[in-house]
Formats: structure tokens, C-alpha cells, sequence
């Protein structure tokens, strides 16, 4: 049986959605399928990520692993700066077609995609081909994503009561750290099956291949769920824009809302998600040379957690506001970072003082080998945590210094993430709205934070500072902290519900006014 959480297709003035009604037709079930395909999307993406330094010299030409590192970071950042086009491409279809659609194209993109990893040759094996058809993959992958989180949030935001959004649409904010989670706790349990040798040769593709079994019972469940009932409202009722990029872009009102939301809320909030994650993961792996196994295991534990807080900000932002949870969260990241990232250095014990030296004094190549002064002299620091047991590693005083530090940046990140797709609901009217919010939480997750892994490495191996890579998450959320302060306006007080009850099925979009 299909499941019971939305409205029969026909609405009418006295069918019209209810808060109260939607709640009794199972939101969890709602949330919990949304979530679900969500988390399944988010892990694809990432355990791209996640194995960076583990497949990085694999696709690319042997001799400087580096350098095949940065150019494997080029490719994972390209899945980011294509996710705006997805999100244009997929919110069309979605404001035009329906929510329920749009994420089920976008799902089969990205499971498809995943699983070619799994069984795409190697460079050794087909040569140039190989980072080529990375590359293109990687892009299917991010035109995904670009369509599926303004789905899912929308879906479950159109479902939920007025007065609860934050709490409730939190729990798809926890899909994306959870997908991340799940990359790791894989990447750990094949790893710990095998040799490290295994796992470099063949091993890597089991976790790419896992995704055909997650995304074939993601399908299931979303194939039996219905439309939005907001949705079914404003289609039936004629409210729906019959152009949506245009009216999202083109209108002064509906365009100043759009950068507003990216330089005062998804610009900030994007590199605060990539510095507490991912920038950490690879920071502790590529310049702290913590063992990449116990690399993993710190920062999965981190988030595991740290996840719980993303429902407690989410309901609190339900009773003070969205705005003031995620501005101090970005304001709290940009004056700790610095200070956090050298206390990573201290509890490594690597006594590290620079990440190369500038240049191969043969090859010439930038190298991020770090370096340390033993005696007074140069050498490069060794393996830290060299550890494949989990027991022994959670018994090892560093570990634990280490995943608080990673803790203390991911509640950063569920300060500013946990409310926002609330806020970004409520700031866009109904019939533009998975189109409109769509394109700034996808340039501020996409760009400015999907890019911030490539940009930070590169900047370190440039300067050989290895706090150097800190300066641009800083700058960006000290950015979105002026601009949101100043600019945004809190949202938690929209009846989204109460305005579409009040509104005449029928009545025409030109009619209306303020967001529906």
C-alpha cells in the first residue's frame, strides 16, 4: 500500500491542506523516506571523498602522488560546481512537474553513476580514458545532488506544520553528515576485512558497488509515496508558475531574496560543512599523516557525536529564530578555526612547521609531504596513529584529543546547517520555491564549500603554512556573518500553511501575495 502522507490530486476550498491533517497522514513515514533516499544520495557523493587519498594516484600518472591527490580533488570539486545547473535543471521540473519526481530522476543518476566507480579500469589499465571518465562521472553526480536536497527539503517542508519546521526538516540536515558517516563506517569495516595492500589493489570498489543495494531500496520507498499537498493545492488551484527560472531570477523581489540567502546563509554554511568534515578529514590525513584508517575512525566518531545536534539547533531555531543560531555558529568558526587546527597539530605531536618544501629539488613538483626539525634538522614526520585495530586506537589518549577537536568544529557545523532548510523554505513563496532555493544552497555548498578541499590544499602547498588553507573558510564565513546580520530576515514566524488556507482555489498566481 502506497504511503498514506499526502492529499488525493483533486483540491478543492474545502479539501484544502492542513497542518493538522498532514500529521495525521504519518510524517515520519514522509521524513523518514525523504530522508532516507537523501542520506543514500549523500553517501554516493562522498565516499568519492572520503577515499581521496587511498585512489588519488590510481587514475592519475605515477610519480608524484601530491599532485595526483590535488588533480583527484579537481575532479571531486567539479561534482560541486556543477550542482547549481542541477539545481536549475531539476527545480523546474520540480515547481512544474512536482517534488516526487524530481528526486526520483535524480536518484538513479547518482546511484547509477556511483556504482561505475565501482568497475570503471584504472589508469595503469586504460590510461588517459580513465580520469576522463572520472571526470564525467563526477559530473552526472553532482547535476544529481544539484536536484535531490531541494526535493527532499521541500517535500518534507510542505508536509510539516507551521511552528515545528525547523525540528522537523532538521532531520533531512542530518542526511548529509549521516551519508558522510556511512561512506567512513564502510571505508572502515572493508578496510579492517583486508590488507591495506588489498584494499589499495581491488578493495576501494566495494564501497562504490554497495550503492546498487542502497539505492534499489531507496527507489522502493519512493516510488510509493505521493506528491507534496502544498503542491497538489497550488497545481490544482492554478497557482503554479508556468516559469519558474524566470520568475526566480528575472524579478528583482524573488533575485535580491536569492543573494541574500547565498552571501547571508549558504555561502558561510558551506565551508563551515567542508572545514568541519571534509577539510578536516584531509588535513589530518595529507598534512598531519595520521594513519588514513584512524583518520576515518576519528572523524566518523566525531560525527556520530556530534549528529544529535542538528535536531537540537533545528528546534531551537523553532523558538529564538533561525537567523541568530547560524550566525553565531559561522562567527564562532571563523575565530576558532586557527586555533583549533593547532591544537590538531599539538595532539598529533607531529611538531610539524611546514607542509613541503615549496618545490621537488629534482622534479620540481609541489609535494605536501610535511616536514618536521629533529635535532636541528629537516626530516619528514612520520605516521601518526599507525593503528588498523579499532580497540587499540580508541585506547590511545591522542585519538581521543583528536575527535574532540573534530567534535567541537561539527556542532559549528550543525549550528549553521541544521536550521537552514527551514529558513530557505520559508524565505521562497511556493510556486517558485524549489527552484529559488535550489541555486543558493547549491553555490554555497557547491562553490564556496565544495571547492574549499582543493583551495586550502592548494594554498598550503603554496605557502607551506599549514594553517595557510584556513584563511578562506574564515574569510567566507566572516563574510556571511556581515551579510547576514545586516540583511537576512528571520523566517520562523511564516505560516505558509495559514496563508494557502486563507487563498481561493483558482486564484491566479499574479494574485498573490507574499510566500505561499
Amino acid at each position: 500500500m502506497a504511503l498514506d502522507a499526502s492529499l488525493p490530486e483533486k483540491t478543492t476550498s474545502e479539501t484544502t491542506p492542513s497542518p493538522a491533517r498532514v500529521y495525521n497522514y504519518k510524517i515520519w513515514q514522509v521524513i523518514g523516506a525523504s530522508a532516507v533516499g537523501t542520506m543514500i544520495e549523500w553517501y554516493d557523493f562522498y565516499i568519492f571523498g572520503s577515499l581521496a587519498t587511498v585512489i588519488s594516484p590510481l587514475f592519475y600518472p605515477q610519480g608524484n602522488d601530491s599532485l595526483a591527490l590535488i588533480a583527484y580533488l579537481s575532479t571531486f570539486a567539479v561534482g560541486f560546481v556543477v550542482r547549481p545547473l542541477g539545481a536549475l535543471f531539476f527545480g523546474r521540473i520540480g515547481d512544474l512537474v512536482g517534488r516526487k519526481y524530481a528526486f526520483l530522476v535524480t536518484l538513479l543518476i547518482m546511484g547509477g553513476a556511483t556504482a561505475l566507480i565501482g568497475f570503471l579500469p584504472t589508469y595503469a589499465t586504460i590510461g588517459i580514458a580513465a580520469p576522463i571518465i572520472l571526470l564525467v562521472i563526477r559530473i552526472l553526480q553532482g547535476l544529481a545532488l544539484g536536484g535531490e536536497y531541494g526535493g527532499a527539503a521541500v517535500y518534507v517542508a510542505e508536509h510539516v506544520p507551521d511552528g515545528k519546521r525547523g525540528f522537523y526538516t532538521s532531520f533531512i540536515q542530518i542526511t548529509a553528515t549521516l551519508g558522510l558517516f556511512i561512506s567512513l563506517a564502510v571505508i572502515l569495516l572493508v578496510q579492517n576485512s583486508m590488507s591495506r595492500e588489498e584494499f589499495s589493489s581491488w578493495g576501494w570498489r566495494i564501497p562504490f558497488v554497495i550503492s546498487i543495494l542502497l539505492v534499489g531500496i531507496s527507489l522502493y520507498i519512493r516510488l510509493r509515496m505521493k506528491e507534496s499537498p502544498i503542491f497538489q493545492h497550488i497545481k490544482a488551484a492554478g497557482m503554479t508558475s508556468a516559469k519558474p527560472l524566470k520568475e526566480a531570477f528575472t524579478q528583482w523581489k524573488n533575485l535580491k531574496l536569492v543573494l541574500i540567502s547565498l552571501f547571508g546563509a549558504t555561502a558561510g554554511q558551506g565551508v563551515v560543512w567542508y572545514t568541519g568534515q571534509f577539510y578536516a578529514l584531509f588535513y589530518l590525513q595529507a598534512i598531519l599523516r595520521v594513519n588514513a584508517a584512524a583518520a576515518n575512525c576519528v572523524v566518523a566518531i566525531a560525527l556520530l557525536l556530534a549528529m544529535p545536534f542538528f535536531v537540537v539547533f533545528g528546534a531551537l531555531s523553532d523558538r529564538i529564530g533561525r537567523k541568530r543560531i547560524m550566525m553565531v555558529g559561522c562567527l564562532l568558526a571563523a575565530v576558532s578555526y586557527i586555533p583549533i587546527y593547532k591544537a590538531m597539530q599539538a595532539a598529533a605531536g607531529s611538531n610539524v612547521v611546514t607542509a613541503l618544501p615549496r618545490k621537488h629539488p629534482v622534479t620540481g613538483a609541489i609535494t605536501l609531504t610535511p616536514q618536521t626539525i629533529i635535532d636541528g634538522a629537516l626530516q619528514s614526520s612520520k605516521e601518526v596513529l599507525p593503528y588498523t585495530n579499532l580497540g587499540v586506537l580508541l585506547g590511545d589518549l591522542i585519538a581521543w584529543k583528536l575527535i574532540g577537536l573534530v567534535f567541537i568544529q561539527v556542532i559549528f557545523v550543525t549550528m549553521v546547517y541544521g536550521p537552514i532548510a527551514a529558513y530557505l523554505v520559508e524565505a521562497f513563496p511556493a510556486r517558485i520555491r524549489y527552484t529559488a532555493l535550489s541555486l543558493p544552497y547549491h553555490i554555497g555548498n557547491g562553490v564556496f564549500g565544495g571547492l574549499l578541499p582543493l583551495i586550502s590544499l592548494w594554498v598550503v602547498a603554496q605557502t607551506g603554512n599549514i594553517y595557510a588553507g584556513l584563511y578562506y573558510p574564515i574569510f567566507v564565513a566572516s563574510l556571511t556573518f556581515v551579510v547576514g546580520s545586516l540583511l537576512l530576515k528571520e523566517t520562523r514566524s511564516v505560516l505558509i500553511w495559514k496563508e494557502l488556507e486563507t487563498d481561493r482555489p483558482g486564484k491566479r498566481t499574479s494574485d498573490m501575495k507574499g510566500p505561499v
